[in-house]
């Protein structure tokens, strides 16, 4: 049954009210078979209609309703006006040394958002934002400096990837790991970000492997409930921390859910056979890089079916961070490694064109929030 959220109602409504509406509805804000209640309760179509439409949307990744040629005229004039099928307009591809690409978006309203196409030998991976900007305010990531403006629409949030996808193909690559790794906190938009988890993984949509598709979060405890209960793909925990004390000096949302509450919750989830989550791990140098910090990792996952990422630091301007020497690193991963944890190392990619991890956004200089402000200037003083 198709959900009646805000956009559903609205686009049912102008759908029905003989297109008098005030913007064009987004086909892409709708699941598969929301779409079908729109074509058959909205526009009086068959539902046969409503697969041929998602067929343009993802399969033909059409970019005007004119390209969608098994469409009749008749329909094809009902949509006319009251939809379109892009909600993103690409402004920019910023290539890193390594391959890896940022590439930008503007919406509607004016905002640009960041997408990065991350190349691997064995595959390539599109990291997307959920978020214009974020509320996090973590002290090691740029995008906090933002604040949060919005959140995105599910629309915008699966164009992203649409335009990804064409875009790729003219390099002749191709995608195949989704993250929810760019600006924004995912499951802050949770609703929207359920929906495009759906509209990623559906057969008929953009048919990505649900164990391809990971949505990140910082620690929202209730929602991360709520994605693994409605949603069949990953998810990936930024600890970043081994004590509540360290935690909540770089990460904010400690100070409501705290470790033992999160990692509480992980142990509960019922997960499926072989499924892991995966925790990720920022090595901030002279903060949380030392083996007694690796020894607590230990104890903190002891029971839970997980893989840790670790991800040296990657600066921006004005931070009060630096990256960990690379013996230190090496020892932290050998460390973990040692003890029976399934460790990681992140290869960092696209630093030198500000497209790696928590560097996404365009913070305007001495504007952040008043809260960051405080946390980053207390940072400076202790790490001076």
């Amino acid at each position: 049954m198709a959900r009646k959220d805000p956009p559903f109602e609205l686009a049912m409504k102008a759908f029905t009210e003989d297109g008098e509406v005030e913007a064009p509805v987004d086909l892409k804000n709708f699941t598969k078979g929301e779409l079908q209640a729109l074509v058959q309760d909205g526009l009086g179509e068959k539902a046969f209609r409503a697969s041929q439409l998602y067929e343009w949307l993802y399969k033909h990744r059409a970019v005007e309703l004119s390209e969608m040629t098994n469409l009749s005229k008749h329909l094809r004039a009902k949509l006319e006006g009251v939809a379109r099928v892009c909600a993103l307009k690409q402004e920019g591809a910023y290539e890193a040394a390594d391959g890896t690409t940022k590439l930008t978006f503007r919406c509607d309203d004016g905002a640009v958002i960041e997408s990065v196409f991350i190349p691997f030998e064995s595959h390539n991976s599109l990291c997307i934002s959920s978020q214009v900007g974020c509320a996090m305010g973590c002290t090691f990531c740029f995008t906090a400096k933002m604040g949060l403006s919005r959140h995105l629409s599910t629309a915008e949030i699966v164009d992203q990837v649409v335009q990804a996808r064409n875009w790729a193909e003219t390099k002749g690559e191709t995608i195949s790991n989704i993250v929810f790794m760019g600006m924004g906190e995912p499951l802050h938009n949770l609703e929207n970000v359920l929906k495009a988890c759906d509209i990623l993984i559906e057969e008929s949509g953009l048919n990505f492997s649900r164990r391809k598709v990971t949505v990140s979060t910082s620690g929202l405890v209730p929602a991360i409930e709520r994605l693994m209960d409605e949603s069949k793909v990953q998810l990936a925990v930024s600890l970043n921390a081994t004590t509540d004390v360290q935690r909540s000096k770089i990460m904010p949302v400690n100070d409501r859910y705290d470790l033992e509450t999160l990692m509480g919750s992980l142990r509960g989830l019922d997960l499926e056979k072989r499924q892991r989550i995966t925790f990720e791990y920022v090595l901030l140098k002279d903060f949380n890089d030392s083996l007694e910090d690796a020894a607590r990792i230990v104890e903190l996952v002891k029971g839970i079916p997980s893989k840790i990422n670790i991800i040296p630091f990657n600066p921006h301007p004005e931070t009060p961070f630096d990256i960990p020497a690379e013996k230190t690193i090496s020892r932290f991963q050998e460390y973990l490694v040692a003890h029976n944890v399934s460790c990681f190392r992140r290869k960092t990619r696209g630093r030198d064109s500000m497209a790696a991890c928590g560097q996404l956004g365009e913070p305007v200089p001495g504007k952040e929030p008043r809260h960051l402000r405080r946390r980053l200037e207390s940072l400076h003083k202790e790490l001076g």
